[in-house]
């Protein structure tokens, strides 16, 4: 009757625990994971620093779920929906694999795909955008590969190592989405 909007092929959208704290802190021990998500000073964070992201979802802005795998229920990462434009119908999205080992193994996909839905199918948006930082070739293969077009660069935009790296922006429109059907 309806499509599943939590449960993909090999993970599900799950509300944030208190105990995933831990997890997520030991992911920001990862240098490699840091730099990959965004354009921030990496350093390593206290489970502190995650207990906000225990509520999930800033109702009128955001909506925050972790991703499970479906065969053991492993937390392996996260997706949001954030900057929500309820009257644009717009949203930006962000998303990590937390552990190395998880990486490539179509979880991203899996999560692409399911977020997506949730955005376009149960939101009610219209667009879905998202910056990735142009070295990180994996996600940008991904998004792609969703369905996200290349719609700008910021260029020279974060330093890394001394040298300079552009910011990609990428978006998606609903009916681009349904059309992959």
């Amino acid at each position: 009757m309806f499509t599943p909007i939590f449960r993909g092929e090999r993970l599900r959208l799950a509300a944030p625990l208190p105990e995933d704290a831990e997890v997520f802190a030991g992911w920001t021990q990862d240098d490699v994971y840091l730099r990959l998500l965004d354009d921030d000073p990496v350093r390593p964070e206290p489970p502190s620093q995650f207990a906000a992201f225990a509520t999930g979802h800033d109702g009128a802005t955001s909506t925050y779920f972790h991703l499970r795998t479906l065969d053991d229920d492993r937390l392996i990462g996260f997706v949001v929906l954030f900057n929500i434009k309820w009257r644009n119908q717009s949203a930006e999205m962000a998303i990590g694999i937390g552990n190395a080992a998880d990486r490539g193994k179509g979880y991203g996909r899996d999560a692409l795909r399911l977020i997506l839905n949730y955005a376009f199918s149960e939101l009610n948006l219209h667009r879905v955008g998202l910056s990735v930082l142009s070295y990180n070739e994996q996600a940008i293969r991904a998004y792609e590969r969703a369905g996200f077009t290349r719609e700008g660069v910021l260029r020279e935009m974060v330093q890394r190592d001394g040298q300079r790296y552009d910011l990609f922006a990428y978006g998606i429109l609903r009916d681009e989405w349904l059309a992959r059907g």
